[in-house]
């Protein structure tokens, strides 16, 4: 049985958005643009956003985002860079954007993440503390009370 050329074309557009995906997974804090994502994949960059959105239920500059505000939790719990540090080590050009990315994602600022996470808690595996502390997408963060406290 042969599927339809319609079927055959979303399969290789999906096959295209993992592609995206897996580059931005793997190229977060390298300069990315939606411009540059489309050309690798010979799409427009209108027609990526729209497909990657249905798909993955968010745009790819919020994928990117995401990206980088998990990584920069890792380095904040680390607790050895400045949130100065962080933020460019992440990929990120503007420290105001990135805070208040940040502070959308995860309800608090980087500062306060930091100092919190350095008081928070000790002897918790890095793989726990990751899953945990998970970024929340769509403006869902937890109130700062809640967290990490």
């Amino acid at each position: 049985m042969t599927s339809s050329p319609a079927a055959d074309q979303r399969l290789r557009d999906l096959a295209r958005l993992r592609r995206v995906r897996d580059r931005i997974d793997r190229e977060y804090a390298q300069p990315l643009d939606v411009e540059a994502l489309a050309r690798g994949v010979h799409m427009s960059a209108g027609h990526l956003s729209r497909e990657f959105r249905q798909a993955y239920g968010e745009s790819p500059y919020s994928y990117l985002m995401t990206r980088r505000i998990e990584r920069a939790m890792a380095l904040l719990r680390r607790g050895d860079l400045s949130v100065t540090e962080v933020c460019f080590a992440v990929g990120c050009s503007s420290l105001g954007t990135f805070s208040t990315r940040f502070s959308e994602l995860v309800g608090m600022p980087p500062s306060t993440y930091r100092r919190r996470a350095a008081d928070g808690a000790p002897g918790l595996l890095p793989c726990v503390a990751k899953q945990v502390t998970r970024p929340v997408r769509n403006r869902e963060a937890p109130s700062p009370v809640s967290s990490l406290a």
